[in-house]
């Protein structure tokens, strides 16, 4: 199995997810370019934190026009699993892959801190190891990362269990504490806490590993269903 890790200029999570990739599943994971066209050969893609352009406009604003994001839209529409960590969501919902918006946090404060989330559901590519009502403790760090979406949308998220994650405390003021949300197709999941910085003993936390091995899981089944 192959991932694509997406390089922005201004992107600081990129080697951090490539390591937790490799550590987590010994799957391959390849830091890709923003300007490169085609993910073809990948099986799953990661957009990662940091700060894409600099944040200019608005958070992922300027991202969402890279040449690489139409293959990542492409890939979308495929199937293949996309996470979006932090930066990577922001990027998500202004390529509209994803609905709602991530707006400041609502203390205008940046917060970079170990918070717990509750998983709300595990029918996904990206929850599939862990249990509806696991607390986790996961990392956030992001100065724009409270969810807002209208009401028409959060019912409809709510109502086809495609909230993935909420904040046990909310950090944030995000709206129904939402931490991570899913596509309506499942395969695509917006999340602003770190996974990849909770996969080892060092880092205080393993619990975000249950991410990538969920995500290793689902391809290395699904490739299998399609060879037979």
């Amino acid at each position: 199995m192959k991932w694509a890790v997406i390089v922005f200029p201004g992107s600081n999570c990129d080697e951090d997810a490539q390591q937790a990739i490799i550590r987590v599943t010994g799957d391959e994971a390849t830091l890709v370019w923003h300007q490169e066209t085609s993910l073809a050969d990948y099986d799953a893609i990661v957009l990662p934190g940091g700060f894409s352009y600099g944040d200019y406009l608005r958070s992922g604003a300027i991202a969402r026009f890279a040449p690489i994001m139409k293959a990542v839209r492409d890939k979308a529409v495929q199937g293949t699993p996309i996470i979006g960590i932090c930066n990577g969501f922001q990027v998500l919902t202004e390529a509209h892959l994803l609905p709602g918006a991530l707006l400041r946090n609502r203390d205008l404060h940046f917060h970079c801190k170990m918070v717990e989330l509750r998983v709300e559901t595990n029918r996904s590519p990206f929850t599939a190891a862990y249990q509806p009502g696991d607390i986790l403790r996961i990392p956030i760090a992001h100065g724009e990362g409270r969810y807002f979406a209208d009401s028409a949308i959060l019912h409809e998220l709510q109502e086809d269990h495609r909230v993935a994650f909420r904040y046990v405390d909310n950090p944030n003021g995000s709206s129904e504490s939402i931490a991570g949300i899913l596509s309506k197709e499942r395969n695509v999941l917006g999340l602003m806490p770190h996974p990849e910085r909770a996969v080892a003993d060092f880092m205080r936390s393993t619990d975000g590993a249950g991410v990538f091995r969920s995500i290793h899981q689902y391809v290395t089944e699904r490739e299998g269903a399609h060879a037979h």
